[in-house]
């Protein structure tokens, strides 16, 4: 899909972003702190939550496929839980600090047309069937110790759909048709895949925030040389 590059704290940027799911906000300073600049200046008072900015820095990169950010982190701070990331952050901002010497162009495809546009048959999959979100990557330090069961599309009290892409999507414990949702799960992998290939390609400029409806949008990254440097912050409004 076509990305808009808007200047920051332009009217037309929240228009944009409600219009196609993500926008490309210009114009502010290449400092993490523009992250909840932008976000306050798209959501105002309907800022929920801002979870804390992480900074990806990689080296020669290789792609990063289409998805959508969501964790599920809660640590003990002193005695008492809080929470650093949510399953369900529905919105996520990435500004790039430093731009690869070369390579690393920028991908956004809308999810909700995509899994429209699949087989019946996994189209309900996606819509009827649970599966652990995170099952790929149990003991990984910080993820819950109970399943994160979910749908991949899945909509809010409020009607808002969720269309999930994580790669650690795995079948529930002992589920009698495990078979069959690693069957499917490898298939919606191979769809996604392919249309990765034809997703148009964007630049961003250093010091761009790409800002993305996390529940509408999946994203990624070509493959890169030399050094690529993003600040990454999630956050949820009241429509979450």
């Amino acid at each position: 899909m076509t990305v808009a590059r808007v200047p920051a704290f332009d009217p037309a940027a929240r228009e944009a972003l409600t219009g196609t799911g993500a926008v490309v906000l210009t114009g502010l300073p290449n400092s993490p702190g523009s992250l909840p600049v932008a976000a306050a200046s798209l959501f105002g008072t309907s800022l929920r939550e801002l979870y804390p900015y992480r900074t990806r820095r990689s080296v020669d990169g290789g792609v990063v496929g289409l998805h959508a950010d969501s964790f599920d982190v809660v640590v003990d701070i002193a005695g008492k839980p809080v929470r650093r990331r949510h399953p369900d952050e529905d919105y996520v901002l990435v500004l790039l600090a430093a731009a690869a010497p070369g390579g690393g162009e920028s991908f956004v495809l809308d999810a909700h047309a995509f899994t429209d546009s699949l087989a019946p048959d996994l189209r309900e999959f996606l819509a009827g069937s649970d599966v652990d979100l995170y099952g790929r990557w149990a003991g990984t330090r910080g993820l819950p110790a109970a399943p994160r069961v979910g749908r991949h599309i899945e909509h809010t009290r409020t009607g808002r759909r969720i269309t999930r892409r994580t790669d650690g999507a795995a079948p529930l414990h002992r589920d009698p048709d495990s078979e069959h949702v690693i069957a499917m799960l490898a298939r919606f992998d191979d769809e996604v895949a392919a249309v990765q290939e034809t997703v148009p390609r964007f630049s961003l400029g250093e010091g761009d925030v790409l800002v993305l409806d996390n529940y509408r949008c999946w994203h990624g990254r070509d493959a890169h040389t030399g050094v690529r440097t993003v600040h990454i912050q999630t956050v949820r409004t009241d429509d979450a």
